[in-house]
């Protein structure tokens, strides 16, 4: 329980407590795979936090769904990420970001590191550390944590609907 209220805080304080200006908020939708000892598939949402083109921050819950053991199984997960790229007001070249993050399920904390083409493609990678030894379906969810996602803004899907 400890572990959670700490990892809470350093999410809250991380994205709310170093900013001083007005927050442009954006909402997508992302579908992903997720190797954890196991493939999953993921859909979620996530907000997008920016004040400037240099730093950005996410946060976004989403739904994993795979077969581990020979079961269907369904994991929540929540995470946050903050997205940097060190040239400021530069549209053409700001394509790639660094990443760093971490997401976290009712059975395991992965720290993550990645790259994202836009922010909308996200590669990433990390290290899962066990919260629950009984895992899901006998099956305990730790060590190497890939990621490779699709985000999608409304905005966008909202024109492309028209």
């Amino acid at each position: 329980m400890k572990k959670k209220l700490v990892f809470s805080a350093l999410l809250f304080l991380m994205f709310f407590g170093f900013t001083k200006a007005q927050l442009t908020v954006h909402k997508m939708v992302h579908a992903g795979y997720v190797y954890q000892n196991q493939s999953f598939a993921e859909v979620g949402g996530r907000l997008l936090f920016l004040q400037t083109d240099d730093v950005v921050y996410r946060l976004g819950v989403a739904g994993m769904m795979g077969s581990v053991n020979g079961k269907f199984a369904i994991m929540p997960k929540v995470q946050g990420d903050i997205l940097f790229n060190f040239e400021r007001n530069v549209d053409l070249y700001h394509a790639i970001y660094f990443l760093a993050g971490a997401e976290a399920t009712t059975k395991y904390i992965a720290p993550k590191a990645g790259v994202t083409l836009f922010g909308l493609i996200d590669l990433t990678g990390g290290y899962a550390f066990p919260i629950d030894k009984a895992g899901i379906n006998g099956k305990e969810l730790k060590g190497v944590n890939i990621n490779f996602t699709i985000n999608l803004p409304l905005v966008m899907l909202h024109d492309l609907l028209k």
